[in-house]
């Protein structure tokens, strides 16, 4: 077993024809273009999706590998995931020469093997470059070709970075090299989620509300910070996605996106010294800013190097853990906290704050004032309440739902009503010394 580390990025063709000319600067080894061609396989319940697994078999100049992926982790476009490779002398599936501790306890691998077929296949020219940079070797992949099931198919145009030798660190380095060259983004969907989009028959991706944030129930504070930010990224990702296959409502879904991952900030503010992220919140600053005030084409504002360059540093700024530099003995403590006494705290003050802000209101122009800081804490709610029953969450936060509603749709009546309906409200965290 390998832990393959990748970072993949979709490019414009003129992305790629720059390539050749920035690794030529480079210490290299370069390996002209060849076909590949992979069959995905899955059951028709689709048991590998479910199990978080990808099973293929790639055929290169005659030659065969089969390839499982296993259960991993993605933070923007970096993948790091197991992989376990078989070599084939003929393109024939045979998952028994795979390990067996991969399977999840209890699998009948036998009775697994005959309920595995074809379900996509992709089609591309890779060219590759081996460079050394810093204390690493890494990889870069340029796959043009196209993700092909049944009669639909899809374009490929991707650079993949992969760790070959060194640190993590110097990979991400390179990366912002890279993304300088314009008309890169980072892809959160590998070539597997497109072809199984396309096994579906590829339905619109449709607009995703963001969830209560689940933690885990003995997340430390930092942990509980981690996974907010790469919640908020994915969302962005998510709809930068849909965004730009037509759909212009996913615009809103992404400026929402910005607004949560600046609230979450905001919300550790007080445990990560400002000065660690400064530069990313402005960053995010900026780009939320662009898309108030400005109609944007989604391929502009997506392909921009401001809005590539924000995520590739927050990813960096995830995965090397760089507030780190910036904690004392004191805020090491804090961080390594309960997330779960944390949330109940801020859910506390989260409370008072909305308290304070619409008690008091009294003229209907004044609830316009109101409406984004009402949104900021409802988002903030989300990434705090993931340790309560759903339906608990979802009834507490209903009437303040619909203010805002009534709130944007510039209702002059009623809004006093509804702000007290939301004020009665018990709280359905714990409150025992909560804000003490």
């Amino acid at each position: 077993m390998t832990i393959e580390i990748e970072l993949k990025f979709i490019a414009t063709p003129q992305a790629a024809g720059k390539l050749a000319e920035l690794l030529s600067t480079l210490p290299h080894q370069h390996q002209a273009a060849r076909e590949l061609t992979n069959i995905y396989f899955e059951t028709d319940d689709n048991q590998l999706r479910r199990w978080d697994m990808g099973l293929r078999i790639r055929g290169v100049d005659q030659r065969y590998e089969m390839t499982l992926k296993a259960a991993g982790q993605t933070l923007g476009g970096l993948h790091q995931r197991p992989e376990y490779n078989v070599e084939l002398s003929e393109p024939v599936l045979d998952i028994a020469r795979l390990p067996a501790e991969i399977w999840p306890q209890g699998t009948d691998v036998a009775a697994l093997q005959p309920r595995l077929q074809p379900l996509f296949t992709t089609h591309f020219q890779r060219e590759i470059w081996l460079i050394t940079t810093g204390n690493s070797e890494i990889e870069v992949a340029f796959d043009q070709g196209e993700v092909t099931a049944g009669d639909l198919s899809e374009p490929l145009c991707e650079i993949e970075l992969e760790l070959k030798r060194g640190e993590r660190q110097d990979l991400l380095a390179f990366a912002q090299q890279l993304v300088a060259l314009g008309g890169l983004r980072m892809g959160s969907l590998s070539k597997a989620a497109r072809g199984y989009q396309l096994a579906q028959g590829n339905p619109p991706r449709q607009i995703q509300p963001f969830p209560l944030l689940k933690a885990g129930a003995k997340a430390t504070v930092e942990q509980g910070m981690v996974a907010a930010m790469s919640a908020g990224l994915h969302h962005w990702q998510y709809h930068e996605e849909v965004w730009l296959r037509g759909n212009a409502a996913a615009q809103d879904a992404v400026r929402e996106a910005l607004d949560l991952l600046r609230q979450a900030f905001s919300l550790f503010g007080a445990l990560v010294p400002r000065k660690a992220s400064s530069a990313l919140r402005q960053q995010l600053t900026t780009l939320e800013e662009t898309l108030v005030n400005e109609e944007q084409d989604a391929a502009t504002f997506c392909l921009s190097s401001l809005s590539v360059e924000t995520q590739l540093a927050l990813t960096h700024w995830l995965a090397e853990s760089q507030w780190r530099q910036w904690i004392d003995a004191k805020g090491e403590a804090k961080l390594q906290g309960s997330y779960k006494r944390f949330s109940d705290i801020m859910l506390s003050r989260v409370n008072a704050d909305l308290r304070e802000t619409f008690i008091t209101v009294k003229q209907p122009n004044e609830y316009q004032d109101k409406a984004t800081r009402l949104a900021r804490q409802l988002l903030t709610v989300h990434l705090l309440a993931g340790f309560y029953p759903s339906e608990a969450v979802v009834s507490w936060l209903d009437p303040w739902q619909q203010l805002l509603s009534a709130i944007h749709e510039k209702q002059t009546s009623g809004l006093a009503w509804l702000a007290m309906q939301a004020l009665k409200q018990p709280p359905f965290w714990l409150t025992s010394g909560a804000g003490r």
